[in-house]
C-alpha cells in the first residue's frame, strides 16, 4: 500500500563535527517521496525519498551557501539527494535494516539505516498515518565531499562522519483519498 510522506510532520536532520570540538547541525527543508509500506511482510516494503538540496538549513546563511557550493553539495549540478531502498530487513516488531542507494552530488552509495516503527493512529479527518525513526552515518568522503581545512591547533575544520537522523509521519493513500472525496 502507498504511503505519502506528511513533510508538515517529519523531519531529514543532520550533524558534524566542527572543528573537532562540537557539532554542527542542520535539516533539508524540503523532501518528499512515497513508501511501499507492507504491513502483512515490511521485508516487501520500499521507500522511494528526493531531498532539494538547495533546501538545506544549518541557520547561518554563509554556511548554507558554502555547503550549495561545489566544494560541498554542487547544487546547480545535481539539484537532488535521493534515497531508493534494496532491502528491509526486519529485526523484531518495531525495528529494522533499511538498506539502499543514497546518491549525494551524483555520487551513489549503498547505505543502512536502521529503523524505529511507532505505529499507526487515525486521525480526526479520517486519515490513517503512521510513524518511523530512522538513523545512519556516512562518511562524507565516499560521496566526494571532501574539501576541508586545516586547523593551526591540529584537526580540521570539518568532520568527516555525518550522522543522519530522520523522522517521518506517512499518510496511508487510501485513507488520505477517501477523505478528500
Amino acid at each position: 500500500m502507498a504511503w505519502q510522506i506528511d513533510t508538515a510532520h517529519s523531519e531529514i536532520t543532520f550533524s558534524v563535527r566542527h572543528m573537532m570540538i562540537s557539532k554542527a547541525r542542520g535539516r533539508f527543508d524540503e523532501f518528499g517521496g512515497t513508501i511501499n509500506f507492507d504491513e502483512e511482510n515490511p521485508s516487501a516494503s520500499t521507500v522511494d525519498v528526493t531531498i532539494q538540496a538547495d533546501s538545506i538549513n544549518t541557520r547561518n546563511d554563509d554556511r548554507d551557501g558554502h555547503l550549495k557550493s561545489a566544494d560541498f553539495l554542487n547544487v546547480a549540478e545535481y539539484p537532488t539527494i535521493t534515497f531508493t531502498s534494496t532491502k528491509v530487513t526486519p529485526t523484531d516488531d518495531d525495528e529494522g535494516k533499511l538498506t539502499g542507494n543514497l546518491t549525494i552530488a551524483g555520487v551513489t552509495k549503498e547505505v543502512t539505516l536502521d529503523v524505529e516503527y511507532a505505529g499507526q493512529a487515525l486521525s480526526p479527518w479520517g486519515a490513517t498515518s503512521a510513524g518511523f525513526s530512522g538513523s545512519t552515518k556516512i562518511d562524507r568522503r565516499d560521496f566526494g565531499l571532501t574539501w576541508n581545512a586545516a586547523l593551526e591547533t591540529g584537526g580540521v575544520l570539518v568532520g568527516n562522519d555525518i550522522k543522519i537522523e530522520i523522522e517521518l509521519e506517512l499518510v496511508k493513500q487510501e485513507t488520505a483519498e477517501a477523505v478528500l472525496a
